[in-house]
């Protein structure tokens, strides 16, 4: 199975540090945000990695070297040129993937306590993705039905639904934050494609799950006695240490 680390991200909530180091080598507690990501896909059982790279690329690309890439078989996706968010970076990055299997991406910055072997047999090859998410507090929500199927999204901040149907077609939908971890059908390329020849280049993977959600199985995934956290900002440092000192990774 394959496995991609969005790590292309300019990190700019992390400035003056980002200023000079790339967010994925961002080191807590002695290992950075990238070698985490690795280790935890690598005790999954993922041995093929594709990581995306744009800002300070070189600096990943000489990590990466310099450690053996931690004992797996890891492919760069090169996005020096144009960076283009989770969507595109998937188009861009998908010759690199096994043909024909599914693919588990994550974000670089993301820690948590999910299992992923625990993920993984709770999804359904059939579905086009399934979506790690959780319960707290957000200003931007995936709405999905009794059934865990996502039917839009919405930032409750603007009171803005996507896509544009009535507030009344999502009455009843639960509000889930997206967790930064999907596992994907190989099948998605197709809408990749056309959300690309809409969008262009650059578009987010949540931009082609609002688009297909009305004809598409995409899923959630709420794990039990889930940990997350979103290494993000200077001020939270502190609490990131902490908080990967506790992972068993």
């Amino acid at each position: 199975m394959n496995a991609m680390i969005f790590a292309a991200g300019l990190g700019t909530r992390l400035k003056p540090i980002t200023d000079t180091l790339p967010k994925a080598l961002l080191p807590l507690n002695g290992k950075t945000l990238l070698e985490y990501q690795i280790q935890g896909l690598r005790q999954a059982g993922f041995t093929h990695i594709v990581v995306n790279v744009h800002h300070l690329a070189g600096q990943i690309v000489d990590y990466l070297r310099a450690n053996r890439n931690f004992g797996a078989h890891v492919l760069i996706s090169d996005e020096s040129d144009m960076l283009l968010d989770t969507g595109g970076g998937l188009l861009k990055a998908f010759p690199l993937f096994r043909a024909g299997e599914p693919i588990l991406a994550c974000n670089v910055d993301i820690l948590s306590n999910i299992s992923i072997p625990a993920f993984l047999s709770s999804a359904k090859l059939s579905d086009l993705a399934t979506l790690v998410v959780s319960d707290r507090p957000t200003k931007r929500y995936l709405l999905f039905d009794e059934q865990g199927q996502m039917r839009g999204w919405t930032n409750i901040a603007t009171n803005e639904y996507r896509p544009s149907l009535p507030h009344a077609a999502f009455q009843g939908c639960r509000k889930l934050a997206f967790s930064g971890m999907q596992l994907l059908s190989p099948d998605i390329i197709t809408p990749l494609r056309e959300v690309q020849k809409e969008k262009g280049d650059k578009f987010s993977l949540i931009d082609l799950y609002v688009s297909v959600c009305q004809d598409k199985s995409i899923r959630a995934y709420v794990p039990d006695n889930y940990k997350m956290m979103d290494v993000g900002k200077i001020d939270q440092l502190t609490e990131a240490q902490s908080f990967a000192q506790a992972l068993d990774i």
